[in-house]
Protein backbone atom coordinates (compact mmCIF):
# COMPACT_ATOMS: atom_id res chain seq x y z
CA UNK A 1 0.00 0.00 0.00
CA UNK A 2 1.39 3.41 -0.95
CA UNK A 3 1.21 6.50 1.21
CA UNK A 4 -1.08 9.34 0.18
CA UNK A 5 0.37 11.98 -2.12
CA UNK A 6 0.96 15.05 0.05
CA UNK A 7 1.42 17.53 -2.81
CA UNK A 8 -0.26 17.58 -6.22
CA UNK A 9 1.02 18.89 -9.55
CA UNK A 10 -1.04 22.04 -8.97
CA UNK A 11 0.40 22.55 -5.47
CA UNK A 12 3.98 22.00 -6.69
CA UNK A 13 3.49 24.46 -9.54
CA UNK A 14 2.15 26.95 -6.97
CA UNK A 15 5.38 26.47 -4.95
CA UNK A 16 7.37 27.25 -8.12
CA UNK A 17 5.24 30.32 -8.87
CA UNK A 18 5.84 31.68 -5.36
CA UNK A 19 9.63 31.17 -5.51
CA UNK A 20 10.90 34.39 -7.10
CA UNK A 21 14.47 33.05 -7.35
CA UNK A 22 13.24 30.39 -9.81
CA UNK A 23 11.36 32.76 -12.15
CA UNK A 24 14.18 33.08 -14.75
CA UNK A 25 14.12 29.32 -15.38
CA UNK A 26 10.45 28.92 -16.19
CA UNK A 27 10.30 25.51 -14.49
CA UNK A 28 6.98 23.66 -14.44
CA UNK A 29 5.91 20.35 -12.98
CA UNK A 30 4.68 17.90 -15.60
CA UNK A 31 3.76 15.08 -13.23
CA UNK A 32 4.34 13.71 -9.77
CA UNK A 33 3.72 10.64 -7.70
CA UNK A 34 4.88 9.54 -4.29
CA UNK A 35 8.58 10.44 -4.06
CA UNK A 36 8.87 11.35 -7.75
CA UNK A 37 8.66 14.66 -9.58
CA UNK A 38 9.01 15.35 -13.31
CA UNK A 39 10.05 18.92 -14.02
CA UNK A 40 10.22 20.66 -17.41
CA UNK A 41 12.72 23.38 -18.25
CA UNK A 42 11.51 25.23 -21.35
CA UNK A 43 14.27 26.31 -23.71
CA UNK A 44 15.28 29.94 -23.35
CA UNK A 45 18.26 31.60 -24.99
CA UNK A 46 18.87 33.36 -21.66
CA UNK A 47 19.88 29.98 -20.17
CA UNK A 48 22.57 29.29 -22.79
CA UNK A 49 26.26 29.59 -22.11
CA UNK A 50 28.74 30.73 -24.76
CA UNK A 51 28.80 28.14 -27.53
CA UNK A 52 25.03 27.73 -27.63
CA UNK A 53 24.52 24.96 -25.07
CA UNK A 54 22.22 25.05 -22.07
CA UNK A 55 24.25 26.01 -19.00
CA UNK A 56 25.26 23.39 -16.49
CA UNK A 57 23.84 25.46 -13.66
CA UNK A 58 20.44 25.32 -15.36
CA UNK A 59 20.59 21.53 -15.55
CA UNK A 60 21.86 21.22 -11.97
CA UNK A 61 19.21 23.68 -10.81
CA UNK A 62 16.47 21.63 -12.47
CA UNK A 63 17.67 18.48 -10.71
CA UNK A 64 17.91 20.26 -7.36
CA UNK A 65 14.42 21.75 -7.64
CA UNK A 66 12.90 18.49 -8.91
CA UNK A 67 14.26 16.71 -5.83
CA UNK A 68 12.96 19.47 -3.53
CA UNK A 69 9.51 19.00 -5.04
CA UNK A 70 9.73 15.19 -4.96
CA UNK A 71 10.28 15.44 -1.20
CA UNK A 72 7.12 17.53 -0.95
CA UNK A 73 5.08 14.71 -2.48
CA UNK A 74 5.87 12.70 0.64
CA UNK A 75 6.22 15.39 3.30
CA UNK A 76 3.94 18.22 2.16
CA UNK A 77 4.81 21.81 1.26
CA UNK A 78 5.19 23.31 4.74
CA UNK A 79 8.48 21.69 5.85
CA UNK A 80 11.73 23.42 4.95
CA UNK A 81 14.39 21.30 3.22
CA UNK A 82 17.75 22.38 1.81
CA UNK A 83 20.34 20.71 -0.39
CA UNK A 84 23.20 19.27 1.67
CA UNK A 85 25.13 17.49 -1.10
CA UNK A 86 24.89 17.13 -4.86
CA UNK A 87 27.07 15.26 -7.31
CA UNK A 88 26.51 15.69 -11.03
CA UNK A 89 27.79 13.82 -14.05
CA UNK A 90 27.20 15.69 -17.32
CA UNK A 91 26.86 13.15 -20.13
CA UNK A 92 25.84 15.25 -23.15
CA UNK A 93 24.85 18.82 -23.91
CA UNK A 94 21.45 20.29 -24.76
CA UNK A 95 21.01 22.83 -27.55
CA UNK A 96 17.89 24.90 -28.16
CA UNK A 97 15.54 22.31 -26.66
CA UNK A 98 13.43 21.75 -23.58
CA UNK A 99 14.85 19.62 -20.79
CA UNK A 100 12.93 17.14 -18.67
CA UNK A 101 14.25 16.24 -15.23
CA UNK A 102 12.94 13.33 -13.16
CA UNK A 103 13.84 13.20 -9.45
CA UNK A 104 13.29 10.16 -7.24
CA UNK A 105 13.51 9.93 -3.48
CA UNK A 106 15.38 6.73 -2.64
CA UNK A 107 15.53 7.09 1.16
CA UNK A 108 13.34 9.41 3.18
CA UNK A 109 14.32 9.97 6.79
CA UNK A 110 13.06 12.36 9.44
CA UNK A 111 15.88 14.83 8.84
CA UNK A 112 17.67 13.68 5.68
CA UNK A 113 16.69 12.56 2.21
CA UNK A 114 18.78 10.76 -0.40
CA UNK A 115 17.80 10.50 -4.04
CA UNK A 116 18.70 10.73 -7.69
CA UNK A 117 17.66 12.90 -10.60
CA UNK A 118 18.14 12.44 -14.31
CA UNK A 119 17.81 15.13 -16.95
CA UNK A 120 16.89 14.29 -20.55
CA UNK A 121 16.60 16.15 -23.84
CA UNK A 122 13.62 16.04 -26.20
CA UNK A 123 14.87 12.76 -27.73
CA UNK A 124 14.94 11.14 -24.25
CA UNK A 125 18.74 11.08 -24.30
CA UNK A 126 20.32 11.28 -20.86
CA UNK A 127 22.01 14.66 -20.36
CA UNK A 128 23.03 14.41 -16.71
CA UNK A 129 22.80 12.11 -13.71
CA UNK A 130 22.64 13.60 -10.21
CA UNK A 131 22.91 12.16 -6.71
CA UNK A 132 21.37 14.52 -4.19
CA UNK A 133 21.02 14.70 -0.40
CA UNK A 134 18.70 17.08 1.42
CA UNK A 135 18.52 18.07 5.07
CA UNK A 136 15.45 19.26 6.94
CA UNK A 137 15.67 22.59 8.71
CA UNK A 138 14.29 22.17 12.20
CA UNK A 139 13.63 25.33 14.12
Amino acid sequence: MTAPLLASVEQLNAVLAEAAFLAPYGFSVRSCEEGVCTLVVPFSATLERPGGIVSGMTIMGAADVAMWLAIMTQRGTSERWVTSDMKTAFLRSARQEDIVCVARVLKLGKRTVYGTAECFNEQSELLAHHVISYARIVE
